[in-house]
């Protein structure tokens, strides 16, 4: 399992929940750099419908992670 780099090494995952601006275009491809770290985006972009109180559109909620190790 894993070559000699990578035996002694601990596998960390640091997720993110990402709040992008209405109408933002995200795929489950992408890659966003989030505190300076790349990042993937895992499972689907969720959209926030327009509000029936003030008609203005939620953002596009979003995971991402990034893995080190």
């Amino acid at each position: 399992m894993g070559g000699d780099q990578q035996q002694a090494r601990d596998t960390v995952i640091v997720g993110f929940t990402v709040y992008a601006p209405p109408d933002t275009d995200v795929l489950t491809t992408d890659q966003f750099r989030i505190r300076g770290h790349v990042c993937e985006v895992t499972g689907e972009p969720g959209d926030w419908h327009q509000s029936p109180f003030t008609g203005t559109r939620g953002p596009v909620q979003f995971a991402a992670d990034r893995v080190t190790g």
